[in-house]
């Protein structure tokens, strides 16, 4: 789906500039061009980027200590 049509960024490239490191709103903006023309994609920026990060730390394994 595209999320941004002023610089037609789609929610996979919000998701790769996520993995490669972008973690905010801001450094996905910066990483795909979304949100440089009209800002009117920013809100569904944050949703596609926080349920992606989301889904991430859901699918990492809880590492937990054992008291000895």
């Amino acid at each position: 789906m595209i999320v941004c049509h002023c610089e037609v960024v789609r929610c996979s490239d919000i998701r790769d500039a996520a993995d490669m490191g972008a973690c905010t709103v801001n450094a996905v903006c910066g990483a795909t061009g979304a949100a440089r023309d009209c800002g009117g994609c920013v809100f569904t920026v944050k949703r596609v980027l926080c349920e992606h990060l989301a889904a991430q730390d859901a699918a990492e394994p809880v590492v937990r200590e054992v008291a000895s």
